[in-house]
């Protein structure tokens, strides 16, 4: 199948599995907690967006050239993409931790204020995601990730 010859699709998606995979014992090296839900969850170092787009990038960059207006269309999709992983994704998840807080701290006025029927917390409210975008950081070592895997894919296994 012609897919899989597609060497810039292929180092793009290993470099989505390999960053999502890294992330579950860096998390463990840093909290000593084992957590493979970090597998299919978003945020988190390395940032696997910015390492499939850096990976698509320099693999479109080895195949077509820097001067290829594939190589320019693909770079600027890696800008934007990396863009708002940092700023519009990651301050969603700032505010998703506040109103998380407001949300408890209006479950204890309730409390106080009522006689609450005795109902399991799960039940009565569902927190918002907070960790949807990155910090710089943590896009800028997932970019570096799939730069990495696209220049070994082309240098060491091609």
């Amino acid at each position: 199948m012609a897919i899989f010859e597609n060497i810039p699709l292929l180092a793009a998606l290993f470099a989505i599995l390999f960053a999502q995979f890294v992330k579950i014992p860096i998390h463990f090296l840093l909290t000593r907690k084992l957590d493979f839900g970090l597998m299919t969850s978003t945020g988190g170092m390395p940032s696997s967006h910015s390492a499939a787009v850096t990976a698509l990038t320099t693999a479109i960059a080895f195949e077509a050239g820097l001067q290829s207006p594939l190589f320019a269309v693909s770079a600027i999709f890696a800008v934007i993409v990396m863009f708002d992983a940092t700023g519009i994704r990651y301050q969603a998840g700032q505010q998703a931790i506040i109103i998380n807080q407001m949300r408890a701290d209006f479950q204890i006025f309730v409390d106080d204020l009522k006689d609450w029927p005795k109902k399991d917390n799960e039940t009565k409210m569902q927190e918002l995601k907070t960790l949807l975008g990155h910090k710089p950081n943590e896009v800028f070592f997932g970019a570096l990730t799939g730069i990495a895997i696209s220049i070994i894919t082309y240098t060491v296994i091609l």
